[in-house]
């Protein structure tokens, strides 16, 4: 049965897909990705009917985001999209048009549009040196130089919760998403112990709810830290606020990395850098592939071996260590 409806906008078939797409169960971080994407596109082709789209149309645009499209980023620089970037413009046009293909039997113009082609970036961990000199920018402002008085620095007020943040990065490997979707009831003090929920509400990628660990230091910094808040002790209070009091999200926490990595003078900071420094460091302490798989909530090995090949550790000697068939001498 042709389905096809002639008239309809690209603004009503991408609501109707991202209708679909929440049906199915992406996650709320994939959908609003899909929908920046395609609305981006939609305002650079115009709101034309899906089936006037064509295979040329989507190559003029990949090529003009490669080419000539200038992003306004909030740290600034005019450098090009990243390969990585444009790859993901192709899914979500991709994932559109497929859909779009079937509910309305029109050919799909993404068919011979070939996806670009990009290098995997080198994961580099933070140096303890790094993270020593991040910890030390959350304490103190810049130094003020002034006419009528001696050079000064004050103490910046969001120190406490500063170092709570990088610790609790650094020693769970979370996610910016999950770390700024924890509410204070996620996180036992005692134990170090956080449930990292699945869904909305807790941020695991994949809908894959899981368990991670803080160690001793960071526990006392984060007890610190709540301890001077009047909803410290909150179950359904986020663990880290943001301005005006409101929870912190993750341009937020994008932003503050940023910041303290220019002023601490540590190249690339970024969120997801420390969960790259937890896995690596976690494996050359001598942690097994299984555990670290677990605790940073992957669904196969692919990403944990990359860390295993930087930390260089002996992906078969950490098998045998974990083999039942090995350690029960079957």
């Amino acid at each position: 049965m042709n389905r096809r409806s002639p008239g309809l906008s690209l603004s009503k078939a991408i609501t109707g897909f991202l209708h679909y797409k929440t049906a199915e169960g992406l996650s709320p971080t994939t959908l609003d990705s899909y929908r920046r994407i395609l609305d981006k596109w939609v305002a650079h082709v115009g709101d034309i009917e899906v089936d006037q789209v064509t295979t040329q149309d989507l190559r003029a645009y990949l090529a003009w985001l490669r080419t000539d499209y200038k992003p306004c980023r909030l740290a600034g620089g005019d450098h090009p999209l990243s390969p990585k970037t444009i790859r993901n413009v192709w899914v979500a046009l991709s994932s559109f048009f497929t859909w779009a293909s079937v509910e309305f039997d029109l050919a799909n113009p993404m068919e011979a549009v070939p996806a670009p082609r990009f290098e995997v970036a080198p994961v580099e961990p933070f140096s303890k040196e790094d993270v020593e000199a991040l910890l030390k920018a959350c304490e103190f402002c810049r130094e003020a130089n002034t006419r009528d008085r001696r050079r000064f620095t004050m103490r910046r007020p969001t120190a406490r919760r500063d170092r709570a943040i990088i610790l609790t990065l650094l020693d769970t490997g979370l996610r910016a998403t999950e770390l700024c979707s924890l509410t204070v009831g996620d996180v036992d003090q005692k134990t170090g112990r956080i449930e990292v929920k699945h869904g909305p509400r807790g941020g695991a990628k994949g809908n894959k709810g899981r368990v991670v660990f803080l160690g001793k230091p960071a526990r006392r910094v984060l007890w610190r830290y709540l301890a001077e808040r009047e909803d410290g002790e909150d179950p359904d209070a986020p663990l880290f606020l943001g301005i005006f009091n409101r929870p912190l999200n993750k341009n937020g926490l994008r932003q503050l990395i940023a910041g303290l990595g220019k002023k601490a003078e540590a190249k690339d900071c970024y969120p997801h850098r420390f969960r790259h420094t937890f896995a690596i460091t976690y494996l050359r302490a001598g942690g097994d592939l299984f555990t670290l798989q677990a605790l940073l909530g992957h669904s196969t090995l692919d990403m944990v071996r990359r860390y295993a090949r930087i930390a260089e550790i002996d992906i078969q000697q950490a098998h045998r260590r974990a083999s039942p068939a090995d350690n029960w001498r079957l």
